[in-house]
């Protein structure tokens, strides 16, 4: 190991910890960016080589801007206070039976909008329904959080981490099916009773029964068409296997500029209000996996996990998946996920290796509340909102809910084989 190694490796390190902690309560983009910044300085990476790493990142960098504009073009419009009011009147003054659809709105989102969404576009509706509704928000906000990620391997494009760690080699959907269909429900049965079970305190009593229902507004209307829309432009590019990024980008655009057409308004009140923070994350994110590529971390990873199955695929299907699940959250799932795809290039392991993987990578981040992307947007959505979950108060529910459903999932999917 050379001193350049150590340097590079101590940075990363610096970094992750910053974004997942946040020290000084500093954005987690500026210690992404900055551990970025000083690989750069010290001449620990160089410029070239940095930004190809930024440019790799280009799908998903348009992926979440077409689903930032579709959150705030509907949120602007009152879609979501709409779906709120009638979300509080399905629940009939019941706190559980909202908690209930709200998880169950999540699985819809997640499985054909991607978990993103579920953290972006469902978020606020939720925070929306439960205000009106007079409970607990924080209940209806974890199931958000959780679904988003227990959901995220029901189909290819329910979590973009899916086509990163598989690459240009999806399974057709009937392969797919038949790998995650039992792993999936299992996913989402456990993580919903665990979450109940956690919350089960919050969630007693009752709720509004009645609230005014408004009619929604053309512009809500268009938003809503717009996201339905978006929803089958996923489906349709993932079947012919299209990245998904700019699909999503040009819907979110054409949303927002059908309704700033019709209300003849300018879109620069929506463009202002966006978190755009969230790209120059991903980015910094992008060139830290590509420094610790460079110090042959990923070869070394890529000879493990092909020894290891050649010796035994379900059991290393096994450990890989686990130890990748609870390594997500020490880097989050994004470069970790990278990391994964890049070892598996290298390891050309059996189909059960790579789906344990997958499992983890998924499904682990459900942890810590910086193990994805998607819960770190789902953490600036509810922040925007007036509301905030600590790191040791998100550990303390995915702590009791992840590893259940994390070894349920495996298991299914060891079984099916």
């Amino acid at each position: 190991m050379t001193l350049q190694t150590y340097a590079i490796w101590a940075i990363c390190f610096v970094a992750t910890f910053g974004v997942i902690t946040r020290p000084f309560k500093l954005p987690e983009a500026v210690w992404a960016v900055a551990g970025a910044a000083v690989l750069l300085v010290f001449g620990l990476m160089s410029p070239g080589a940095a930004w190809a790493a930024v440019l790799k990142g280009g799908d998903v960098y348009l992926f979440l801007i077409g689903m930032m504009l579709l959150s705030e073009v509907a949120r602007e419009q009152g879609l979501f206070d709409w779906v709120a009011e009638h979300a509080v009147r399905l629940a009939k003054g019941s706190t559980s039976r909202l908690f209930a659809l709200v998880f169950g709105v999540g699985i819809v989102v997640t499985t054909f909008l991607s978990n993103d969404a579920t953290a972006v576009v469902l978020t606020p509706a939720v925070y929306a329904a439960a205000k009106k509704a007079k409970a607990d928000p924080l209940p209806m906000l974890f199931a958000c959080a959780l679904i988003a990620n227990a959901a995220s391997f029901v189909l290819p494009i329910s979590n973009p981490a899916n086509l990163v760690l598989y690459g240009g080699e999806m399974p057709s959907l009937g392969a797919w099916m038949a790998s995650f269909a039992l792993p999936s429900l299992l996913s989402i049965g456990v993580t919903f009773l665990m979450l109940r079970w956690v919350e089960r305190e919050r969630l007693t009593g009752q709720c509004e029964i009645v609230v005014e229902t408004g009619t929604l507004p053309r512009g809500g209307k268009i938003a809503f068409g717009g996201i339905v829309a978006t929803a089958a432009l996923l489906i349709a590019a993932s079947a012919r296997g299209y990245e998904l990024g700019l699909p999503t980008c040009l819907a979110g655009i054409a949303t927002m500029a059908a309704i700033c057409i019709g209300e003849r308004k300018s879109p620069f009140t929506t463009l202002s209000s966006v978190s755009w923070a969230v790209l120059p994350l991903v980015a910094g994110l992008f060139v830290l996996v590509e420094a610790l590529a460079s110090t042959g971390v990923i070869t070394m990873l890529a000879r493990w996990l092909a020894a290891g199955a050649a010796h035994s695929p379900s059991t290393t299907a096994g450990i890989a998946g686990t130890i990748l699940a609870f390594g997500s959250n020490l880097m989050n799932n994004l470069p970790a996920g990278l990391i994964a795809s890049t070892t598996l290039q290298q390891a050309h392991v059996p189909q059960i290796v790579t789906d344990g993987l997958l499992i983890g990578v998924d499904l682990g981040p459900n942890l810590s509340i910086t193990g994805s992307l998607a819960t770190i947007l789902w953490l600036t959505a509810i922040r925007r909102e007036g509301e905030d979950v600590g790191f040791w108060r998100f550990l303390k529910v995915g702590a009791v809910v992840m590893p259940p459903a994390l070894f349920a999932a495996l298991g299914a999917r060891l079984i099916v084989g």
